[in-house]
């Protein structure tokens, strides 16, 4: 039996590597585009990006890994039913129920794993993501350039013809909402930043806000444009992550990722009768169309669960698990119980 488990582990790893390093190249791909895309509102390095990649690895990995390994085990064990092993093993007293024994603790782990990174990993890493674009931005807004067109101060378009030590001179803010557009124009100006609050205080100017039917001008000596930098919430600690997951009874989008991280981190351990209903199989009688089964099946799995995490509803989620359960034990039931 040990050298049974020591075999299997190894051909799935072989069949495991090829398919993940290929799904995690391409999602890498895709996490790099949406990285570099911030140097529309932060400017960053090489160095940085390379940071902000890393940051993103739990995620790409999250997505990656379950999606790998529903297929890769499902493909091996076709591959060891093609060439006739698995009908060698069964011959010698392993039945299919023995073999998915020795499956679940690999899928077990598997599973803790996912939940590990879902659970603890992704919110520390989004934290120091969150943490490192606010402070980008504080030290764009804080370091506006004279003449430079396309920046910002808070909700706020800016301008600024130039500039003397900390002192800006020749401002023009200009900020569009649904019902007016207000255009703030001042002498001289300049920027505090105190306690994650950005405050730019303006001198001798005007503030005009245009409407459908009129306008409204003021003149002002002083005026100060003040907004608090958003904080992510810090989280080092296992209280802190704990405080982190709590918030699903008051929020949302935590709301969601708890949902997705719980069906994306069972996929692995309630999919054990769909590996041997799927894998198991005699190419004498039977065809191999378990590469298209097992897509199939992880598809409908994910576009399920962002169905389930959108709708944020905790009875769709456990009835979701135990059709999946009850659905992969029939196919087992139907396909591999009876002959085997």
């Amino acid at each position: 039996m040990k050298k049974l488990k020591q075999y299997i582990s190894s051909t799935i790893s072989a069949t495991f590597f090829p398919i993940f390093l290929s799904l995690f190249t391409i999602t890498s791909v895709v996490y790099l585009v949406k990285i570099a895309s911030l140097t529309s509102v932060i400017t960053i390095d090489f160095s940085e990006l390379l940071y902000l990649y890393s940051l993103s690895v739990p995620t790409i990995l999250y997505f990656s890994l379950p999606v790998t390994f529903f297929i890769a085990i499902i493909l091996n064990l076709s591959k060891l039913s093609s060439e006739y092993e698995l009908i060698v093993i069964s011959s010698f007293g392993m039945s299919p129920m023995k073999l998915a024994r020795v499956i679940f603790p690999i899928t077990f782990f598997m599973s803790i794993a996912l939940f590990v990174i879902g659970f603890v990993v992704i919110p520390k890493t989004d934290y120091l993501k969150a943490k490192f674009i606010n402070q980008k931005q504080q030290e764009a807004q804080f370091n506006i350039k004279p003449s430079e067109y396309g920046q910002v101060f808070g909700p706020w378009h800016i301008y600024v013809e130039g500039k003397i030590g900390d002192q800006y001179r020749d401002i023009t803010l200009f900020m569009p909402t649904e019902d007016k557009d207000t255009f703030v124009s001042a002498k001289n100006a300049n920027i505090e930043n105190t306690q994650n609050v950005m405050k730019l205080n303006l001198q001798n100017g005007i503030a005009m806000n245009i409407m459908d039917k009129n306008m409204q001008q003021i003149d002002f000596e002083l005026m100060r444009l003040g907004y608090q930098v958003a904080e992510a919430k810090k989280i080092s600690t296992i209280n802190d992550i704990i405080e982190y997951w709590y918030k699903t009874q008051t929020d949302d989008s935590i709301k969601r990722m708890f949902i997705r991280n719980i069906l994306i981190g069972f996929l692995p351990i309630i999919s054990v009768f769909f590996f041997i209903g799927l894998g198991f199989y005699n190419p004498r009688y039977q065809k191999n169309k378990n590469t298209m089964y097992a897509i199939i099946l992880v598809t409908i799995y994910m576009i399920t669960f962002d169905k389930i995490a959108l709708s944020k509803d905790f009875n769709s989620m456990y009835i979701f698990l135990v059709i999946w359960i009850i659905v992969s034990y029939t196919i087992y039931k139907i396909r591999i119980k009876p002959y085997y």
